[in-house]
């Protein structure tokens, strides 16, 4: 399959070439996704999915257009290729628009073990799905279930250009998920686990998927309200993960270009606290977003957008590193549709010196957030606000669930006051250990 796909992007590159493109790039991409759901023990749902296509983006001069098919016959991507062009000969021309300098692109590619040679049987995602909602069901206290899912996904990449690139890798994705209902009435409480891995060697035990599902869910029955007040904020790793998505938004190469980021006059200046070092890299094996070329054909390797709290780096593709006059950094993301943009790959936090009890225990009184709401980021001001619930702390311990508050600051201020706990674990493409937030406003009763 990887030879079928090289072949047709390599031929839709050729025939924009024809056609009239002096430059051109083509990405073929294959297709397929298995999903198996259970709810109350019952198949609910069983969905398989292929597809395939070929994205075609061709230069004419400084001017440039991008189109998609789902067809690969020499007939389909002809038509491809002549309308892309035509299209493109009609587009404003844009002196940052091109290929990869050649000197960017990838010589080696690396073998990340991405893909599983195998294929799980829907049965056996069934069983995996039913495994996780009876374990989690079965727990006391657990009143009813929103189902259990249990999926696997196999896609297969690759990039030919004009002026030589061609690459092509395959990645694969096995996941459980479960969401569970405990209490009554106005105190019913929902909460989730779900497990994602790039080979099924990696996936846990579907049950332990249910029972840590039944143990947040009961954890949050009874939740009080707080009243508005500073204080310190912690943030669980899998929600303090978006604040370091904000972050990476803030540091794309298109926001810098467009002056749209709170950070645009930030490079190679103090940002976070100087304990705090944030790590991208597209070569860990067996990654959520590893991949071992861009989609620019552009080597990648492994960066420190941040060292000691200093800001090193933007996440730049070709474009937006020719508009700031930087090389690109290989952060190069597309589909088959439309232009390629930056986007981070596998981004974390490095583990402080910690453990999370431990910076607990530093403050009298705190608020840990296990859930966000919303999407409350302005990325051109810096201001963050969003619903959250999760626990009240006193000496270090929980004392009580809290829901239905609002927790509000300045990511500038959030940053350089950013403690890192020692619990960083890669569940995900982007993670963190436990953040602690000395003083956030939380807004409540």
């Amino acid at each position: 399959m990887a030879d079928l796909l090289r072949d047709s992007a390599a031929q839709a590159v050729e025939l924009a070439r024809r056609a009239g493109a002096t430059a051109a790039d083509a990405l073929a991409l294959d297709s397929a996704d298995l999903n198996a759901g259970i709810r109350q023990g019952v198949p609910e749902t069983i969905e398989r999915a292929e597809s395939r296509g070929v994205g075609l983006r061709v230069f004419v001069g400084q001017s440039s257009a991008s189109l998609s098919s789902s067809e690969l016959t020499t007939e389909a991507l002809q038509e491809l290729a002549e309308k892309a062009v035509a299209i493109a000969r009609a587009a404003p021309a844009d002196p940052f628009a091109g290929l990869a300098d050649a000197a960017w692109l990838a010589r080696d590619i690396a073998d990340l073990d991405l893909a599983d040679p195998g294929e799980p049987a829907m049965d056996t995602l069934q069983a995996r799905a039913r495994e996780a909602e009876e374990a989690g069901r079965s727990i006391a206290g657990i009143v009813n279930s929103e189902g259990a899912d249990a999926g696997f996904s196999r896609s297969r990449i690759a990039l030919v250009t004009s002026h030589g690139f061609s690459g092509s890798y395959a990645v694969t994705r096995h996941s459980i998920s479960t969401s569970l209902i405990a209490g009554k009435g106005a105190d019913m409480q929902r909460d989730y686990d779900y497990a994602l891995v790039a080979h099924e060697a990696d996936l846990p035990v579907p049950a332990r998927i249910g029972e840590e599902a039944a143990r947040r869910t009961l954890d949050r029955l009874h939740p009080r309200k707080l009243s508005s007040q500073q204080a310190p904020v912690f943030f669980e790793p899998r929600v303090g993960r978006s604040l370091l998505a904000a972050f990476a938004g803030a540091i794309s190469g298109s926001a810098i270009t467009r002056g749209t980021s709170f950070l645009k006059d930030r490079l190679h200046q103090p940002v976070f606290h100087p304990d705090i070092t944030i790590t991208d890299d597209p070569l860990r094996r067996r990654g959520l977003a590893s991949h071992p070329f861009d989609a620019e054909g552009v080597a990648v390797d492994r960066r420190a957008l941040v060292e000691a709290g200093m800001l090193q780096s933007w996440l730049l593709d070709c474009r937006s590193a020719r508009q700031l006059g930087f090389e690109s950094t290989g952060h190069a993301s597309r589909g088959l549709a439309g232009a390629p943009h930056p986007s981070s790959s596998n981004l974390y936090i490095e583990p402080g010196a910690h453990s999370p009890q431990q910076l607990l225990q530093q403050f009298d009184r705190c608020f840990y957030v296990t859930e966000t709401i919303g999407h409350g980021t302005n990325l051109l001001t810096g201001d963050y606000s969003v619903g959250a619930s999760g626990f009240w702390i006193e000496q270090g311990e929980r004392a009580f669930p809290v829901s239905e508050v609002t927790i509000a600051g300045n990511l500038r201020d959030l940053f350089a006051g950013m403690i890192a706990a020692d619990d960083l674990t890669f569940r995900y493409a982007t993670n963190t250990p436990t953040l602690a937030i000395p003083a956030m406003t939380i807004a409540g009763n």
